[in-house]
């Protein structure tokens, strides 16, 4: 695998860690202040290389699937993380997004994983889109697309089930599982924008909901400018910006580096951006400076190493 484990979910965390002190920050201001390296405190007074919940869900989930696949450990996983600090950098949740939130209040009142999330339009927030990488790894040897998108599907929704949480969720598993196998970024997009619309009709999801991600799946969305792409905290933003951010690239630094610098969604941006391209770019190519000011970078190491010796030795 060439590290690519490591390279995808370090990725991710480093991403996080960039974007965290900029956090709502306008994209104007950081035209001028452009982050280049790891700062602290400011937006969330919080130190160098310090992780939030972006992080802290991925490596919950990640840590599950060294055990094989069980949905209501995962959940239990994510109790764990809001009660205990399970999973966080310090021992301390200190950032959660609201809809996430509502999810694990219900998780923790004893219900189902598999009805815990939440389901409404207004509830697509980027919260189940930024920790759904390590799936890629988990399924990237599933033929059957019908058990891939219904394992997505419900690991989004123990906290994000509207079918658009889903769909973005499944788009960019489908795109990081081609970007493992060695496929290049245009063959890699190409080939998740044909699994997509394929599923999508072979399936009759409601055409009104598909056209909403025209601009990845009809369009090329590298081909839009900058001003076009939007980065606020809804799931349809985020994945059209992580994948401009990284498509428009030529190294894991400037992909993320380009995703926090848009602004206000800077940390998830980062982390969502931190994924792909980690596993394409390699772990080599991240800098190491910034691997070593990452929080409990050894921890996420270590876990690293058991995802991959579970699935791919």
């Amino acid at each position: 695998m060439e590290n690519k484990v490591k390279a995808g979910i370090m990725g991710v965390c480093i991403g996080d860690a960039l974007g965290v002190p900029v956090e709502f920050k306008k994209r104007e201001d950081l035209k001028r202040n452009p982050v280049t390296t790891m700062l602290e405190y400011m937006s969330w007074n919080q130190p160098k290389g310090k992780w939030s919940d972006d992080s802290s869900m991925t490596l919950c989930l990640t840590e599950e699937l060294t055990k094989g696949y069980d949905l209501e450990k995962i959940g239990a996983s994510f109790v764990k993380w809001v009660k205990y600090g399970h999973w966080t950098a310090h021992g301390r949740l200190f950032d959660i997004g609201g809809t996430t939130r509502h999810s694990v209040a219900r998780l923790i009142k004893g219900e189902s994983a598999r009805f815990s999330g939440n389901i409404f339009e207004e509830d697509n927030g980027n919260g189940s889109l930024m920790r759904t990488l390590p799936l890629a790894f988990y399924l990237e040897n599933e033929e059957d697309i019908q058990k891939l998108y219904l394992t997505v599907k419900e690991v989004s929704s123990i906290t994000h089930g509207h079918f658009r949480s889903v769909f973005a969720c499944f788009m960019y598993v489908i795109f990081a599982i081609q970007l493992i196998k060695g496929k290049d970024k245009k063959e890699a997009y190409s080939h998740m924008q044909n699994i997509a619309l394929e599923y999508s009709e072979y399936q009759g999801f409601n055409p009104k909901e598909v056209e909403l991600f025209h601009r990845i799946l009809k369009n090329d969305i590298s081909d839009y400018p900058e001003d076009e792409i939007k980065s606020r905290g809804y799931v349809l933003y985020s994945l059209e910006a992580s994948l401009w951010c990284f498509l428009n690239s030529g190294s894991y630094s400037e992909a993320v580096l380009k995703a926090v610098n848009l602004g206000e969604d800077t940390d998830t941006n980062g982390a969502i951006t931190g994924g792909i391209a980690g596993i394409y770019y390699g772990f080599e190519n991240i800098p190491q400076r910034w691997v070593d000011e990452l929080v409990r970078k050894e921890d996420i190491e270590n876990l690293c190493t058991r995802l991959e010796n579970k699935y791919f030795i």
